[in-house]
């Protein structure tokens, strides 16, 4: 008997849902801006490939599924690693010493 190659897919994408969401939510607070520079680094990575795979092809055929995934791609990374800096710069405000009034 032979599994299905999209169950298989399937049910690692799955695993890893479960996976990336209990390692996640266990990282103490303090460890949470590092977390994020890895995160934007590898989205970073995750653009590279986005750009190659969305201008990959022929003039004639811009609009190819590789294509559409790609620019897609590049959209979705772009806001994680935008957002990514936005959390980043929001957790080192918290460590920053607060000026006292006098």
């Amino acid at each position: 008997m032979e599994i299905d190659p999209f169950i298989f897919r399937l049910s690692i994408f799955i695993l890893s849902i479960f996976v990336g969401y209990y390692v996640v939510w266990s990282v103490t607070p303090s460890l949470h801006t590092p977390l994020m520079s890895v995160t934007n680094a590898i989205s970073s990575v995750i653009i590279v490939g986005a750009i190659i795979a969305g201008l990959s092809g022929n003039i004639e055929s811009i609009f190819d599924t590789s294509n559409i995934f790609g620019f897609l791609a590049i959209f979705l990374a772009a806001i994680n690693i935008f957002g990514g800096f936005l959390v980043t710069q929001r957790m080192l405000q918290m460590y920053k010493k607060k000026k006292k009034n006098k």
